[in-house]
């Protein structure tokens, strides 16, 4: 299932933070080095995987502050749903350059742990309809996949619903 990318040996900060966090945490999880894939539906296709199961993370401004929002990656952001659940005025996509600062990645390759990032991290419960779920691991070429089980116990996400059919 794994080839030799050096990342997954040596491994960028972000990839070995994961990877001992993940650890730390007692979770199962694997390591998939492949090509490449800047779409969810890229990864799926490299991955072998569901689309749905796809931990897709954004990072937004709420009311001046960037949190990170896990949803399935056959799905969108639902703004108004956000507001709502979260009681938010102002909601905005963090910038290119706020993202790497917060993160020193590039959108798409974020993993879903805000945790790593000192941001507060939110998902969406439709994700669970998902046994597995899979995502970038900071670097587009390298992907983890566990159980959603051990997602929720590794990064204890806050559970609220903010993302509709895509």
């Amino acid at each position: 299932m794994s080839s030799n990318h050096p990342d997954s040996e040596s491994g960028s900060p972000v990839f070995k933070s994961l990877r001992a966090k993940l650890t730390s945490s007692g979770a199962q999880f694997s390591v998939l080095n492949h090509v490449p894939v800047f779409t969810s539906e890229e990864a799926a296709a490299v991955r072998g995987t569901p689309l749905a199961s796809g931990a897709k993370a954004l990072i937004l401004n709420l009311d001046g502050k960037c949190s990170l929002f896990v949803l399935p990656a056959d799905r969108k952001l639902d703004s108004r749903k956000l507001r709502t659940a979260s009681s938010t005025r102002s909601l905005r996509f963090a910038s290119l350059d706020e993202v790497l600062a917060l993160t020193g990645l590039k959108p798409g390759s974020i993993p879903p742990f805000g945790s790593l990032f000192g941001l507060a991290t939110s998902c969406d419960p439709a994700l669970g309809q998902n046994e597995f779920i899979n995502f970038n691991a900071g670097d587009h070429s390298i992907s983890i996949s566990m159980p959603y089980s051990d997602y929720l116990r590794a990064e204890s996400p806050r559970l609220i619903e903010f993302s509709t059919c895509g």
